[in-house]
């Protein structure tokens, strides 16, 4: 094939200077027929971009969980209650009983002397001076292996470090209850005889306290200025449902769409740089990279994580009793009613199987499923799913979350199944308001003041696009988000993770 004007194309082929569908400027595909443009029909060019991953964004959990609001300070704190009533679990303890008969002293006979190890876990974590349980109050202890064994004393004296006190019911302490053991025990109320003082010593109610930093979120697209003067325009289609001709804009489109997303990812995401257990530096916040807490840190640190949910087991025979087990654990917690579940689809196909075992006896034939108000009939499409349910005393709307099925997100590995989120609401003190508001558990702040709001900062610079900042012969488009992740009462939150 011979090259006509400079070897610029092939002799058969002449370029037209308007878009006309000729046979002197179509490209043959068949080479080596003989002839360049023997094809009887021209191919059809799709100017739109084909969206053959659907909507590519991952934004929106927070919006459908949360909110966002501003924040003045480079730290946010807040504060949690703690729980209510004295209680020590799993506390290790060296518990006796005195002869019977034995007198004199502070001891009377048959009495039970409790020395809890005041630096055990089973007392908060960390190491105290003493204990919280006062004389003339009635407690409750179990052993904490199986929690069948109690005994119930009314106790008659303290001291910093001990608590002795009698038996209700019986003069003998269990034997699995003597010696040194790890125990469960609770204040359920006091007694006092006619005519004696008062309750001595008080308890100062605590609290815990939490902080999470903004994390600086940056990105940029650039172009120079001689791109920008092409022609050559596609017509795409937005995420959003629009459409329009873009051509260098589009590559800015695709930027911002992928910045909002990382908005989103890094407070799911977002880690602490030194140890989160420990607090010791790493080689990271060596450099003063300080990290923010993310979803997933703060429930893995502070809330309820459950691995290998409905196991390997057949499809709904075993998830009920994982869900079982859930369940009580958030009875321990706050009991919030309404939860809201974010899944990945796998588990999301296991809570669907559990449900419909549980309502028409499994999928075992199409036959037996009928659910809701009509019986499925053989003309009807048979609809497998659901969104929410109650089991219990709590409801439960189940969705599936983009972000873990992703195959360039969470859908790369399998270490994280859903999340289970609390649809309540906490009332602080908002220093910016002057007064009490209320929260989602979940929420955003983001650095802002009456000079400058950092929530989504978007700006250009260079010498092309409107912008003349400086002599480069481009268009920089620049993107800047200062925020932070609060998840409070992280207690109430649960983490699927993968067995």
């Amino acid at each position: 094939m011979s090259l006509v004007n400079g070897g610029s194309f092939p002799a058969s082929i002449i370029p037209a200077q308007k878009k006309m569908a000729l046979e002197t400027n179509f490209l043959e595909f068949n080479t080596g027929s003989g002839k360049d443009f023997a094809q009887q029909y021209l191919p059809e060019l799709y100017e739109a971009e084909v969206e053959r991953y659907g909507n590519r964004t991952l934004s929106g959990f927070l919006r459908m969980v949360g909110a966002e609001m501003p924040m003045t300070s480079d730290q946010i704190i807040w504060s949690e209650q703690n729980r209510l009533h004295v209680a020590y679990k799993g506390l290790a303890a060296n518990i006796a009983q005195s002869a019977a008969g034995n007198a004199g002293g502070a001891g009377v006979g048959n009495d039970v002397t409790i020395k809890p190890n005041l630096s055990d876990t089973g007392l908060g974590g960390a190491a105290q001076t003493k204990h919280a349980v006062r004389a003339n109050q009635t407690i409750l202890i179990s052993d904490q292996a199986t929690g069948l064994v109690t005994a119930k004393l009314l106790v008659i004296s303290v001291t910093d470090t001990d608590i002795v006190g009698r038996l209700y019911g019986s003069s003998t302490v269990p034997a699995a209850l003597l010696g040194t053991k790890n125990v469960n025990l609770f204040v359920y109320g006091a007694e006092f005889r006619k005519g004696t003082v008062g309750m001595e010593g008080s308890i100062e109610p605590n609290f815990t306290q939490f902080s999470n930093r903004p994390v600086i979120i940056k990105d940029k697209y650039e172009i120079n200025g001689s791109d920008t003067a092409q022609i050559g325009w596609v017509e795409v289609a937005t995420e959003d449902g629009t459409s329009g001709y873009l051509w260098y804009l589009k590559a800015e489109s695709e930027t911002r769409l992928r910045f909002e997303d990382y908005l989103e990812m890094q407070m799911v995401e977002g880690q602490d740089a030194k140890n989160p257990n420990t607090g010791a530096a790493t080689a990271l916040s060596a450099l003063n990279y300080e990290g923010s807490e993310g979803l997933f840190q703060a429930i893995e640190q502070r809330g309820n994580v459950y691995s290998g949910f409905a196991g390997a087991a057949a499809p709904g025979s075993g998830a009920l009793a994982d869900f079982d087990e859930i369940l009580k654990n958030l009875d321990k917690q706050g009991a919030i009613e309404e939860n809201m579940l974010f899944l990945s689809r796998s588990t999301a196909l296991d809570f669907d199987d559990m449900i419909a075992a549980m309502a028409g006896g499994g999928y075992a034939s199409t036959a037996s499923a009928s659910y809701g108000l009509f019986d499925n009939e053989a003309e009807m499409a048979l609809n497998f799913g659901f969104s929410g349910f109650r089991r219990g005393s709590y409801d439960f709307y189940k969705t599936d979350w983009k972000y873990l099925n992703d195959a360039s997100t969470r859908g790369m590995d399998k270490a994280i199944d859903g999340v289970l989120v609390p649809a309540g609401t906490s009332t602080v003190y908002d220093q910016m308001l002057g007064s009490n508001i209320r929260r989602p558990f979940l929420h955003v702040r983001y650095r802002a003041s009456e000079t400058e709001d950092r929530r989504f900062k978007n700006w250009i610079t260079g010498s092309v696009g409107g912008a003349y900042t400086s002599d480069l012969d481009a268009m920089s488009v620049h993107f800047l988000s200062e925020r932070c992740l609060v998840t409070q009462a992280a207690n109430n939150f649960v983490l699927f993770k993968g067995a």
